[in-house]
């Protein structure tokens, strides 16, 4: 099973590569840009696997580039394991 078939699965990856990567020193802002080419790399290339990847999927599709971006930042805080949101 795919990390993607899941949600909180999804989550917990992300929130893992997000630490792994502060860890290695990488600023927020660096990992944010990440956070947009992935979703770039997603939009063009992976079917979304749940309705959660649905609506990002939908919602990023219509958004501009700067949209976009905040999109991926959100992406971001929501798995931040210091956020308290999981």
């Amino acid at each position: 099973m795919s990390v993607l078939d899941n949600w909180d699965q999804w989550k917990g990856f992300l929130a893992d590569r997000m630490d792994q990567a502060k860890g290695a020193g990488i600023s927020q802002n660096m990992i944010t840009s990440f956070a947009a080419k992935v979703g770039d790399y997603l939009a063009d290339n992976v079917d979304p696997k749940n309705e959660q990847e649905r609506v990002l999927s939908d919602l990023w599709n219509v958004a501009d580039e700067n949209e976009q971006h905040t999109i991926a930042n959100l992406m971001v805080k929501l798995v931040d394991n210091k956020s308290g949101i999981q």
